[in-house]
């Protein structure tokens, strides 16, 4: 994906971007998708697809056999060893969301600017609210 994105002209911070949502995206299917076509022995895959359309936006998106929850953001405690992904995503994409298929494949669409990386990225990962206020209630002086 890298190298046929910087072939194809995509800006450096863009296809840093895209690469981190493919990962996020293929990531949350093998985790939580069926495999494409899976038969009782799991023999399908995952399909995985980018393209720049003629209005400059770059679309990633990931296929797989469905699962049992749709794709939503997550809101992990602190300690969490995942759950931030979508969130991510969100953060970086113009817009994204779920299609379902005919035969019952689920594919996560992320539209991706081919401008420059947003700069209030930062702002817009919100960081987990800590409320301390009752953390040592039970403490004895």
């Amino acid at each position: 994906m890298r190298e046929q994105l910087r072939i194809s002209g995509v800006s450096e911070p863009v296809v840093d971007d895209a690469v981190l949502i493919l990962s996020e995206l293929l990531g949350n299917a093998c985790r939580h998708g069926r495999p494409l076509g899976a038969g009782e022995i799991g023999d399908g895959g995952i399909r995985a697809a980018w393209r720049i359309d003629t209005a400059g936006r770059l679309t990633v998106e990931v296929t797989d056999g469905g699962g049992p929850t749709r794709p939503v953001p997550a809101t992990p405690s602190v300690t969490a060893h995942g759950g931030r992904g979508l969130n991510i995503i969100s953060a970086l994409a113009q817009d994204w969301g779920v299609r379902d298929g005919a035969a019952g494949e689920v594919t996560v669409w992320v539209i991706v600017a081919c401008g420059p990386r947003h700069a209030d990225f930062a702002t817009r990962v919100a960081p987990p609210v800590l409320d301390f206020s009752t953390a040592f209630d039970d403490l004895d002086p």
